[in-house]
């Protein structure tokens, strides 16, 4: 058996693989995946990252977003979120954005992978989940970047809060919020300092 027949049979469909992973079983790693991708057995998704498509019955499916930035960091700490996720909250934000953000450790600035743009967001701390407490405080603290009326959706968070549990609205607020974010939540959040 060759050594790209030996290194075709490595690669699953729908996995992400950076270019480090294959070379053990290339002596000529780039030459050979360059060959993959002429064949289509895998798709470049930007430099040193490949894909090997998974097929549907509606033809070849995307990379999971978490698992494409999970081997780009190396690392699974990071929270994928977009503004977007604030409509759900039902606080007046109704604006579709086609924006993704990856809050992680490490990196900072915008990647594309194949068709998708992810902006990294170097972050202190965040949750491994989303939760609508985390979202209603990660609205505030992106309030100034989104297309709405801040006053408006100031008014409509407030009236939200009080919805919501008040001891994971706190903790939200205090180990995620930004300085201004904390003090706007401070006006009218018990037990809040």
């Amino acid at each position: 058996m060759s050594q790209f027949e030996l290194l075709k049979q490595q690669l699953h469909a729908g996995e992400v693989y950076r270019r480090s992973d294959l070379t053990k079983w290339s002596k000529s790693v780039d030459r050979d995946l360059q060959r993959l991708v002429d064949e289509g057995v895998l798709e470049k998704l930007s430099q040193g990252m490949y894909y090997v498509p998974a097929k549907s019955v509606f033809g070849k499916t995307p990379p999971k977003d978490d698992l494409v930035i999970k081997r780009f960091l190396n690392d699974d700490n990071f929270l994928i979120t977009s503004p977007n996720y604030y409509n759900s909250l039902g606080v007046g934000t109704t604006q579709l954005y086609n924006t993704k953000y990856v809050y992680n450790h490490k990196r900072h600035g915008e990647f594309q992978f194949g068709k998708n743009t992810f902006f990294f967001k170097v972050k202190p701390d965040f949750p491994k989940q989303l939760t609508p407490e985390y979202l209603l405080v990660d609205l505030m603290n992106n309030l100034d970047e989104l297309a709405e009326d801040p006053n408006k959706v100031q008014d409509s968070v407030q009236l939200k809060s009080q919805e919501m549990d008040n001891l994971k609205l706190r903790e939200a607020v205090s180990r995620f919020g930004s300085i201004g974010t904390k003090k706007f939540f401070s006006g009218f959040l018990k037990g809040l300092e």
